[in-house]
């Protein structure tokens, strides 16, 4: 089981079946929250739907193509973090994040996003970190500039929001500015 310890208070944890319950409690905790940023909340109506999600993540962990983890705060499941897509071929990790609504404000997703990059370079070998932000979501954004990585320039119309599209910022962390800082 992939476990990476972070710090004192975080880990990440490989998703499992017997976190659905938690995962889900915590996307209808959020829900409305989560719902301006991402668009699978529609998609999460019951647990099953969240152990259908973990299924899936444990079949692309098992392919080598990504890996969703569960955040663990003080031992508690408190979020997700994932590479969303690991690209072999041009050795790019594309993070992705959400976090309790509960629980923002303490720093966690800064620490994951960190340790996110740093396994990506350093243990993965890959020569670049991607993050992408609705560009109104500044609480997102502010994970990658918090942490010295490039603004590196604007995807109009990037993704379908229920009602509307939204427009991704991307921003770009490579192996030799990481390891320079």
């Amino acid at each position: 089981m992939f476990v990476h310890k972070i710090d004192e208070e975080l880990s990440l944890k490989l998703t499992e079946e017997k976190d659905a319950e938690r995962l889900f409690e915590l996307t209808d905790n959020s829900r409305e929250y989560l719902r301006e940023w991402l668009p699978w909340l529609d998609f999460t109506k019951n647990v099953e739907d969240s152990r259908n999600f973990i299924k899936g993540t444990r079949q692309s962990y098992a392919e080598n193509k990504a890996v969703t983890t569960v955040i663990l705060y003080k031992g508690e499941i408190v979020g997700a973090a994932s590479y969303n897509t690991l690209d072999w071929t041009n050795k790019v990790a594309y993070i992705g994040y959400w976090l309790d609504k509960d629980y923002q404000g303490k720093g966690i997703m800064t620490r994951v996003a960190y340790a996110l990059t740093d396994y990506a370079i350093t243990e993965l070998g890959m020569n670049r970190v991607d993050i992408r932000a609705a560009e109104n979501n500044l609480k997102s954004r502010g994970i990658p500039e918090r942490l010295g990585f490039t603004l590196e320039g604007k995807i109009r119309q990037a993704e379908w929001l229920y009602d509307h599209y939204v427009d991704h910022i991307v921003y770009g962390m490579l192996a030799e500015d990481w390891k320079k800082r």
